[in-house]
């Protein structure tokens, strides 16, 4: 039986960890051709090393997606190894400082936020848009935003605006390509267990005690569950969704 994704070219930035990581491993088993991208050379190989030990196919390309030149130089490559581009998932994203209120955050924490955050999306979609239309073959994008995307989160004010920004880049693009069966969407995550999380609350039992409370169900959520949703949204089975922000967040938005 064919996966959601079976023969589908996918590109993931942000893939050497979390969910990142576990996304691409879930692209792999759905039957597409990975190219897996991160800043981290060392991880986003360890990466690749599980799909190809699962009996994926996937490469490797080194991005900074603050780097419009990068960005488009991995568009390129991706088309190189694979001949086309079917569906992306822009996941790369830092944290920044988790401390600074709106008065107490500095410039260069702002700048940095909004320069990967929300531009390094924009960049990607650019690229990854201009490949699909030069195709003229349809096309997936999911964007990564947060719960964070979608509500207040005191002291996380340039994070907070950055991924604001994800949805409105999202809903905007998805309208603007829509007569071209372009889809983009973006998910919204909550508390996940990833390298991000254990930074913000610094590794403490306390912090993920704190953490899962926030949460409905009463736990942290898996990469792979954020990963199970971008598959579906990539894959045929979402034909006629585009423009959305979905939550997936163990019911902290409903709250």
């Amino acid at each position: 039986m064919a996966g959601d994704l079976e023969g589908k070219v996918g590109l993931i930035t942000g893939g050497g960890s979390g969910i990142g990581r576990e996304t691409a491993l879930l692209f792999a088993r759905e039957g597409a051709r990975l190219v897996v991208s991160d800043v981290n050379p060392e991880s986003g190989g360890e990466t690749v090393e599980l799909v190809q030990r699962a009996g994926g196919e996937a490469v490797f390309i080194r991005c900074d997606v603050a780097k419009g030149s990068e960005v488009e130089a991995l568009v390129a490559a991706t088309v190189e190894a694979y001949g086309r581009l079917d569906c992306a998932f822009n996941n790369a994203g830092i944290e920044g400082d988790t401390r600074a209120t709106t008065i107490t955050c500095t410039e260069e924490n702002f700048d940095l936020n909004i320069e990967v955050n929300l531009k390094g999306v924009w960049r990607c979609m650019k690229y990854e848009i201009e490949q699909f239309l030069r195709q003229g073959s349809p096309g997936a994008i999911v964007n990564t935003s947060s719960l964070a995307g979608l509500v207040g989160v005191p002291r996380g004010n340039a994070y907070v605006a950055a991924k604001h920004g994800v949805i409105g880049l999202t809903k905007t693009a998805a309208l603007e390509f829509a007569k071209q069966d372009i889809r983009v969407n973006a998910v919204c995550p909550g508390a996940i267990e990833t390298p991000m999380l254990n930074r913000i609350v610094g590794g403490s039992e306390k912090g993920y005690e704190m953490m899962r409370k926030m949460e409905p169900v009463g736990r942290l959520g898996k990469p792979s569950e954020i990963g199970e949703a971008v598959v579906w949204l990539c894959s045929d089975r979402a034909s006629f969704v585009t423009g959305l922000a979905m939550s997936v967040d163990g019911g902290s938005y409903a709250q």
